[in-house]
């Protein structure tokens, strides 16, 4: 039953979330208050009335998701964090973005509990929620049974005017409403206002039409303050099929007498003496920062309680399931397993140096389906590619609003998309190397989320082929020149570039194995093929010698990678 009168109870939650934040950035020296001044009263009715998650354990299954797309606004994440019960205490909020501490500037994956996906890029946030979603659509069809909701969660999304204004929000939102991923629920700050002037002078097309022609469902709140509203809202997005987007009418810098509904609240401290005008103003009157009402942090902790008593639940739902499906229930255990099953790699091919030339993107194909076959869990999709990357999962469909079973994903052309949404489904759990595919030359249209996905540290693989002049006919935009040096200066993306069939196979298998993200990188012309000795090893090392000098010691040594590795050999 939803409240429909705002309590002082609630007001006091709403209003310790902002000056906590207020207080850090101040504090700091450093930092965007305008955003949870703003975005509090919906990011407090969302999380204690909606999210379903375990502040004691932030890796449950089931639990909802929760991505600040604008992650400038990340004292808004780490404020509810820790009211909310996560290993993330008081003293973390006041070292708020210092060297060493759990709180830096933007969120970061990996770092602070409870933090989802690393984002500050604007719109990465947006298109990583998008794969999450599909993950969750792709799980529940695999493994849920009637009486028995497995996989049934939500993936909300708070995002910024700029968020929406980036290309990747965009490319991101068609393909989920084309989806019809109706766990998808965005609540939009919707404050006009931008780091450097109003949104007027840049973006003024009705947000709402747009996502409506994508095929989402779309509301408007009127007041960012009417948390009856919000709620509203957001309960009609859950009885809808569609994805979602909640424009809330949100005021920057809110309670800041001489900030607010001004760039000037957005990144930048208010300063000392705004920052006691704006707790005057809004009535707060403890006088040391970051002061917790008691009574606050005890409304704030029963998310603790719900939280074990959901994954309880859970637990409980998932053991009798588990008895009755103990088939489905191994395959989750292997989907969700740190290790690779047993003989996943038992069918990758190689090949004998009598096999007729052949491109690195066909035995690409070769190795993946060899792989995938063990793997019911991997997914991957192309960027309308899949006959020239040779990607598809052979004897499996495409996934859709009415396959969700189905393995190959269609992203479209949507390059960027593609590589944040994959990065979604590395985050979700659950998914085995989730990978991508597209030209290598339009690597260039995914650096942002490969770069993300590096800094992560998380394994999704990027398959990028036509890897140079062998492309042809194509011509210089099709020909990839500097993307290998641009994807090899990425620290902790692991690049391979196969000289044949069986370095193929062997790349898969470092990839396959590696905890970090990988970039294969293949050919549409045909290479010679070698033979296989060592070159499972040689690969797994990085290099290795392909052939000796011929008469005493070298005195040239002639290093090559994928095509080129041919043409010394032929030297």
């Amino acid at each position: 039953m939803l409240e429909t009168t705002t309590t002082s109870l609630e007001t006091l939650a709403i209003n310790t979330i902002r000056f906590l934040a207020v207080d850090a950035v101040q504090k700091a020296n450093s930092g965007h208050p305008g955003l949870p001044l703003g975005a509090a009263p919906m990011a407090y009715t969302l999380w204690t009335r909606y999210l379903r998650h375990n502040p004691r354990n932030p890796k449950w299954p089931n639990r909802d998701r929760f991505i600040l797309s604008a992650g400038h606004g990340s004292m808004l994440l780490y404020a509810l964090l820790h009211l909310t019960g996560y290993d993330l205490s008081l003293e973390q909020i006041k070292n708020f973005r210092q060297w060493n501490s759990l709180t830096p500037g933007h969120p970061e994956f990996g770092l602070t509990p409870g933090v989802e996906t690393t984002t500050g890029p604007l719109g990465q946030g947006f298109a990583t929620a998008v794969g999450m979603a599909i993950a969750e659509a792709f799980l529940a069809a695999t493994f849920n049974r009637p009486d028995y909701p497995i996989v049934d969660h939500y993936t909300y999304v708070l995002a910024s005017d700029g968020d929406l204004m980036e290309g990747v929000a965009s490319e991101a939102a068609s393909l989920a409403g084309h989806l019809k991923l109706g766990k998808l629920i965005v609540l939009y700050d919707d404050n006009k206002v931008m780091l450097s002037n109003k949104t007027e002078v840049a973006f003024t097309e009705d947000v709402l039409l747009r996502f409506e022609a994508y095929g989402w469902h779309t509301q408007r709140v009127a007041d960012g303050n009417d948390t009856v509203a919000i709620a509203q809202a957001i309960e009609a997005a859950t009885l809808d099929p569609r994805p979602s987007l909640i424009a809330v009418r949100t005021i920057i810098g809110y309670g800041s007498p001489n900030k607010q509904g001004t760039h000037k609240a957005h990144g930048e401290p208010l300063g000392e003496e705004e920052v006691r005008l704006t707790k005057q103003a809004l009535g707060w009157t403890a006088e040391e920062p970051f002061a917790i009402p008691g009574e606050v942090l005890e409304h704030f902790r029963t998310a603790v309680e719900h939280g074990e008593r959901f994954e309880a639940e859970w637990n409980a739902l998932f053991k009798a399931w588990a008895a009755e499906y103990p088939e489905l229930a191994k395959l989750w255990r292997e989907a969700h397993a740190e290790a690779l099953p047993e003989g996943w790699d038992a069918d990758l091919p190689l090949y004998s140096a009598e096999t007729k030339p052949m491109a690195t993107r066909d035995a690409n194909g070769a190795a993946l389906n060899a792989i995938a076959k063990h793997l019911p869990t991997m997914i991957g999709g192309d960027a309308d590619l899949s006959s020239s990357t040779k990607t598809l999962i052979s004897g499996s469909g495409l996934f859709s609003a009415t396959d969700r079973t189905a393995r190959n994903l269609q992203f479209g052309v949507r390059e960027h998309a593609m590589g944040a949404a994959i990065n979604g489904l590395a985050l979700h759990g659950g998914i085995r190397k989730p990978y991508t595919a597209t030209f290598m030359t339009f690597s260039d249209y995914m650096r942002p989320a490969i770069r993300l996905a590096a800094l992560m540290e998380i394994d999704p693989i990027f398959v990028f082929t036509h890897d140079s002049i062998g492309v042809g006919e194509d011509g210089p935009t099709h020909q990839p020149i500097e993307h290998l040096a641009a994807l090899r200066a990425i620290p902790h993306l692991t690049v391979i570039r196969p000289a044949d069939a069986n370095e193929t196979s062997a790349a898969w298998r470092v990839a396959m194995l590696n905890k970090r993200p990988t970039v294969l990188v293949f050919t549409r012309q045909k290479l010679p093929v070698y033979a296989p000795d060592g070159v499972l090893e040689g690969v797994a090392r990085g290099a290795y010698i392909k052939a000796e000098a011929v008469g005493g010691a070298p005195e040239v040594i002639l290093i090559a990678t994928g095509s080129e590795v041919s043409l010394i050999m032929a030297a």
